[in-house]
């Protein structure tokens, strides 16, 4: 063995009731170390560079084959390796198709509600509504099935404005991708997020017959909800949304329907909205949205709400974790979406799908990253008429991949957050391409919190965790 050097930026440490617990941060893999292994491991952290008669010394009256054989799993991890300098977690990206899954369809501009934080740049007013054509969308499906022929699930996201407000242009879209998904043997699904005041009870028998997965935008009880959720002639909407999201969960029967909530200045009381959506209203989920990144920085969290925030979902995480042990889900879609993380291993080289697996088309045709950037200043890539601008879209995408002379390059949750939502860094840095640097503290606790819960339900309740596992051991040794 010649000098061997330590390569800090792949081994992330988490101690857990006297566990120690290694997480590989290329690959999220989580590993459970024994006593030598432990040693071994933060030796090499100790010292950076080590040769074999180092090694021998520290070691001395152990078994050398078990010293050998940790040695060895640490290079096999890229954790040791024979060479200095940081090595590349994988080989460079090379994006070269758009293997599409979904299409979001902005189907409108016009919006009932005028929500104060609303990032939305190409929201209009009821009276000045731009809709989304019926041709239009058809060729958005059309460019989903060209770019991604072979698939055999798909999903069409209908956005807005508030996307009821043009239900003709759903319901004809429906009817078309039905039977023309079903005759090439393929299966396509429906989302759509709604702020539920355009509900009644036989568009939610039609959404209910055709399986929409549904979200509904709603703050919380009614004096946190009115803060910001306003109608457009001025006057809080929560009565009504709490009525009809009631009448929606009585009838709604093909799947769990969940909410979502913006967090904003002066609206940090995470348990409180919680506790109010899931148990008063009935949402099968509840997920929490920060906002520190707002056009307009009056909504924007300040950094001492922002950690109350945190400090909140954080307290619901240990219910999550406390449900777990009896073999409940508690429904708070942050934390489920942390652990869904760590049991499947994603490591992303990307934050997200937009641009990859997700496209947006806004109302007239204009092919963007996502519906967050339908209206802005962001290039577009394409048109549903002409097709995608590849080049272009791989541009950005490849420099996104790009980690050099970036904090992201040697950070311990990279392949988790992949430097955050493109909109978030757009709107705090006016560059989608930047991380998010702003919040990149908070994050790395979040997920070593969320490290710790998955490892205490792990080993108390394997189980658990057992549907979404089959392919990938909970606790693998080092």
């Amino acid at each position: 063995m010649g000098q061997l050097f330590f390569q800090p930026q792949n081994a992330h440490r988490v101690r857990v009731d006297g566990r120690e617990l290694l997480f590989h941060v290329p690959t999220t893999a989580l590993f459970e170390l024994d006593g030598l292994e432990g040693e071994v491991l933060g030796f090499f952290a100790e010292r950076g560079t080590l040769d074999a008669h180092e090694v021998a010394a520290r070691f001395a009256g152990q078994d050398p084959d078990r010293v050998a054989g940790s040695i060895k799993d640490l290079m096999d991890l890229d954790i040791v390796c024979d060479a200095g300098g940081p090595k590349p977690d994988r080989p460079a990206a090379k994006i070269e198709q758009f293997p599409l899954s979904t299409i979001v369809l902005n189907v409108n501009t016009g919006c009932n509600l005028s929500c104060s934080y609303c990032y939305k740049e190409d929201l209009d007013t009821p009276k000045n509504n731009r809709r989304m054509e019926f041709e239009t969308a058809v060729r958005s499906i059309d460019l989903l099935l060209k770019e991604s022929p072979d698939r055999d699930d798909y999903n069409l996201v209908f956005f807005g404005g508030e996307p009821l407000s043009n239900l003709g242009l759903i319901k004809a879209v429906v009817e078309h991708a039905e039977p023309r998904f079903a005759a090439l043997g393929k299966r396509v699904s429906f989302t759509m997020t709604t702020n539920a005041t355009l509900l009644t009870e036989e568009i939610v028998d039609w959404l209910d017959a055709h399986r929409f997965g549904l979200t509904i935008s709603m703050d919380g009880p009614k004096a946190l909800h009115d803060l910001r959720r306003k109608t457009v002639g001025g006057k809080g909407s929560y009565d009504v949304v709490a009525a009809k999201a009631r009448m929606l969960l009585a009838r709604y029967k093909s799947r769990p329907v969940g909410a979502r909530v913006t967090l904003t200045a002066g609206v940090t009381a995470v348990e409180e909205i919680f506790e109010h959506l899931k148990y008063d209203i009935g949402f099968a989920e509840v997920g929490m949205a920060p906002v520190t990144s707002g056009d307009m920085a009056i909504f924007n969290l300040s950094g001492d709400e922002l950690a109350e925030v945190f400090a909140g979902m954080k307290r619901l995480g240990l219910r999550y974790r406390d449900a777990a042990l009896r073999g409940e889900s508690l429904g708070f879609s942050n934390i489920q979406n942390l652990m869904k993380d760590l049991t499947e291993g994603r490591a992303r080289s990307l934050p997200c799908g937009a641009g990859l697996g997700l496209l947006a088309v806004d109302h007239a045709g204009e092919v963007n990253l996502c519906h967050r950037f339908t209206g802005s200043d962001m290039e577009t890539f394409g048109h549903v008429d002409t097709g995608l601008r590849r080049e272009a879209l791989k541009g950005f995408l490849t420099q996104r991949l790009d980690r050099t002379d970036k904090g992201c390059a040697t950070c311990r949750i990279r392949s988790i957050c992949s430097g955050g939502c493109y909109h978030e860094s757009y709107a705090h840095f006016s560059d989608p391409l930047k991380p998010a640097y702003h919040y990149c503290d908070l994050m790395r606790d979040w997920v070593d919190f969320g490290i710790r819960l998955y490892s205490e339900i792990a080993a108390a309740r394997p189980g658990f965790f057992a549907p979404a596992t089959a392919a990938r051991p909970q606790a693998r040794r080092a």
